[in-house]
């Protein structure tokens, strides 16, 4: 019976038919997985039509049970004759069959020979076009979770020291330590932060002993370029520090800048090398806690009052606790706590760029002074031409005053040195958007979403670029991708303004203010710009103003105000806030080299 049937198989041609279609599907396959990323095809492309292949597999073999490719066409199977079933069916259809699977095998060794043996060198190329470094969190081999700090101190370490390093570029903290307990290759990693080199290695504290193992690693090949491993004594912990930079910088043939003055060297250890207080400070630099990290620096400045540093952190620390939701009288306090950390850490260590980067965005954030407050960061800037944080807190300073194609240009330069922090994306998609450059700000957003996909705000901001080209379905979708709170509140509030249903827009709107009234004034006068209300988008600006709203330092750069820059209010505001009206043209940046 089962003979029989087959045999019928075999008559009807469906076999043949069979491997045709596995045949086809396989070679389209690949034609798709291949030419679909260069069509602007989605990633699922492939996948969808396997699935569908599939589905139809069983409709191909019922079709091919009832009809057969002919010389003629195609013909019921019950109409050909059986001389003509041999003589031109089968030959027929093994020649296309041959046919399909000589285009499948080229295509997958195309796909295995060609592609990927270019995708290499480039790949090699791509860490190795500069004298850049980067060093991955050190493993802490103590055995004591509790130590992490310790290892993670002792990177950081690293990373500030090599910034004297001539011509060296240095990736900062927070994207190098992304790659914490990561399964990629250095060379994988190394892409990824777009270096040459890598500085890997191990630390374990025992009692009074430091052991640590580091390892240069050059990237574009995964060799070894030096290592070594250190027993001392706890003690000399900084002159280890010290002899482990030295060595790198042979290896890599840098020359290291002369020593400074304590009191003007960028760094972080304390001026009188009191180790427990720098231990101390480690413990507040590494704490997710606030309240815990202030009472860590204060106990650091216990230790050694000249501690420059641990009052610049501290008054980061007061200050950010502000920007991230403090008001009344917690937040008046905790500005005046921060104002004299400040002048503390100033009369310290005037030469380090962190007493004047806090003190600059004391002073736009609190004062709303931004002539002073830019003029702190450009000292930051000429003090650290590499440090990262400097660099996006002036394009800040620049951006609140107007200047926006520089503040582009300051904050691209901070990404250099810290490729993978996707907050300064989000600032940078602030600044191209009233640039018109919107095709470049979706890039960058894309980027914040890449690397932090479950962060709030960013799909906001793809939300204002789509109300920006009136795209309603792709504002709409944005809004309901970003997390559900006050941001999705308001930024399905921005897309419903360019719909069609006036009830939806008005009820979305109107439960902005019911819910956020409070803190949220900016926002909800960029809502009323999007309706096109001038009167009542000035109504809540003045609110805004009134309550300090932080969004207030944007009046120059919003993308959905300052469509009424034209309208005399506009430059009352600026001025009232503090604002230079007109917008300050671009002008060069004092000592703030590419």
């Amino acid at each position: 019976m089962v003979g029989k049937f087959i045999g019928e198989l075999k008559r009807r041609n469906v076999l043949r038919a069979v491997v045709l279609y596995v045949g086809a599907v396989w070679a389209l396959a690949q034609g798709i997985a291949q030419l679909g990323p260069e069509l602007g095809a989605p990633a699922a492309a492939t996948r969808w039509f396997l699935i569908a292949s599939a589905i139809g597999f069983p409709l191909w073999v019922s079709f091919s049970w009832f009809f057969e490719l002919t010389s003629e066409g195609i013909k019921r199977e019950s109409d050909i004759e059986p001389e003509a079933r041999a003589n031109q069916s089968h030959r027929k259809i093994d020649l296309i069959i041959i046919g399909v699977l000589a285009i499948a095998v080229v295509l997958l060794l195309t796909d295995r020979l060609v592609d990927h043996k270019a995708e290499r060198p480039t790949q090699a190329a791509a860490v190795a076009t500069d004298n850049s470094i980067a060093v991955l969190p050190f493993d802490n081999e103590s055995g004591d979770n509790d130590q992490q700090y310790f290892s993670d101190g002792l990177s950081e370490g690293f990373i500030i020291a090599l910034t004297r390093l001539q011509g060296m570029r240095v990736i900062g903290r927070n994207s190098s330590f992304q790659f914490r307990d990561s399964k990629d290759d250095s060379q994988a990693i190394a892409l990824k932060l777009g270096v040459s080199y890598l500085l890997e290695g191990s630390v374990r504290r025992s009692g009074n002993t430091v052991r640590i193992s580091a390892s240069l690693i050059k990237a574009a090949d995964g060799s070894t370029v030096w290592a070594d491993s250190f027993d001392r004594p706890y003690k000399d912990l900084f002159a280890l520090q010290d002899q482990i930079v030295g060595q790198v910088a042979q290896a890599l043939q840098a020359k290291l800048q002369p020593p400074l003055p304590v009191q003007v060297q960028q760094g972080d250890r304390p001026p009188s090398g009191n180790l427990d207080a720098y231990n101390t400070y480690l413990k507040a630099h590494s704490s997710t806690s606030a309240e815990e990290a202030l009472k860590l620096y204060d106990h650091a400045i216990e230790l050694d009052p000249n501690y420059g540093l641990a009052y610049a952190m501290k008054a980061r620390t007061l200050i950010d606790n502000v920007s991230g939701g403090l008001t009344g009288k917690q937040a008046s306090d905790a500005f005046a706590d921060a104002d004299v950390a400040t002048t503390k850490a100033l009369q310290l260590a005037p030469g380090l760029a962190a007493p004047h980067v806090a003190r600059g965005w004391l002073l736009m954030l609190r004062d709303f002074n931004w002539k002073d407050g830019e003029a702190e960061l450009r000292k930051a800037v000429a003090l650290a031409p590499e440090d990262g944080d400097a660099l996006y807190q002036l394009g800040v300073a620049r951006a609140s005053q107007g200047d926006l194609t520089q503040a582009v240009e300051l904050t691209r330069r901070a990404l250099k040195l810290d490729p993978r922090n996707a907050n300064w994306y989000r600032w940078l998609v602030a600044y191209l958007m009233p640039l018109g450059r919107l095709d470049e700000a979706k890039q960058a957003i894309g980027k914040a979403v890449e690397l932090e996909p479950r962060a709030i705000y960013n799909h906001h901001l793809l939300t204002i670029i789509e109300v920006q080209r009136r795209d309603f379905a792709a504002a709409q979708k944005a809004a309901e991708a970003e997390p559900a709170g006050p941001w999705q509140d308001f930024a399905l509030a921005l897309a419903a303004q360019i719909g069609s249903n006036r009830a939806d827009a008005d009820a979305r709107l109107q439960a902005c203010i019911h819910d956020h009234a409070e803190g949220w004034a900016f926002q909800v006068a960029q809502v009323y710009a999007v309706r096109g209300e001038p009167d009542a988008m000035f109504e809540w600006l003045a609110r805004a103003w009134q309550a300090r709203d932080p969004g207030m330092q944007a009046l120059l750069y919003d993308a959905l105000l300052l469509r009424y820059r034209n309208d005399p209010r506009y430059a009352a505001l600026a001025k009232q806030v503090g604002l230079p009206w007109p917008p300050v043209a671009a002008m060069p940046v004092a000592a703030v080299k590419p």
